[in-house]
């Protein structure tokens, strides 16, 4: 299935741009559906030559060390980029990607963006914000992993949901828009699952963990606080 120009207009790096704009890339796009836990790119596969977006649902970036032990490095929503290296890289894929809820991935041949960016540089500037900021995370994330507690961890994993997914009024109290099962929680900050739960217990006073990841929010000031290291 084709995208159409609002389906492309809803991708960060064209919004803003006009149907006109878009409309010479509409017959070289692609829109696939995929199931939750579908796996969209295995790690080091090799990558078709393509701009890769989520159109819908959510996506979880991962990756597994020689042990075994699976970390997630990023959860995208709609309107993001990832695969990057089919773009500009060595075209294998740097991560294994998942479907975190159902999703549709939409694909836009890199010959026919190339051309698009030729007449359109602000569209390069825009996918050159998207790589910096996917650097600082990358930084912020490494860095943490090896120097920060991870109480500060799962504080500042929280904080990040409460500000890019918003909170919700449920009869629970404020609530995380998007749920952060245990599991997620724990690949996505380097600990077990064990130490994810101890975690939250002693957080009890400003966050409280309910099934299916659920997360209510207590005390939004102390959560910051500590997300900050203090």
């Amino acid at each position: 299935m084709q995208a159409t120009t609002e389906q492309l207009q809803q991708i960060s790096i064209f919004s803003g741009l006009e149907p006109e704009q878009l409309a010479d890339l509409e017959p070289h796009t692609v829109i696939k559906n995929y199931r939750r836990g579908e796996i969209i790119l295995h790690e080091s596969d090799r990558l078709p030559a393509k701009l890769f977006s989520v159109l819908s649902g959510t996506i979880q970036v991962k990756k597994t060390a020689s042990t075994g032990k699976e970390t997630i490095l990023r959860t995208l929503s709609a309107g993001e980029l990832f695969a990057a290296p089919s773009l500009f890289g060595n075209g294998i894929s740097p991560a294994t990607v998942v479907s975190d809820r159902d999703c549709q991935i939409l694909t836009v041949d890199r010959a026919v963006l190339l051309e698009m960016i030729r007449q359109n540089p602000e569209v390069a500037l825009r996918i050159l914000v998207v790589m910096n900021d996917r650097l600082q995370h990358l930084h912020n994330t490494v860095h943490g992993l090896a120097s920060e507690r991870a109480i500060v961890r799962l504080a500042r994993l929280i904080h990040t949901s409460v500000v890019e997914e918003g909170t919700e009024t449920t009869t629970a109290g404020l609530c995380l828009r998007s749920r952060l099962p245990y599991y997620q929680i724990a690949r996505s900050i380097g600990i077990t699952y064990e130490e994810c739960v101890r975690l939250f217990k002693q957080l009890q006073p400003i966050v409280s963990y309910h099934r299916g990841g659920q997360i209510v929010l207590r005390d939004r000031h102390k959560l910051e606080e500590i997300a900050a290291g203090d």
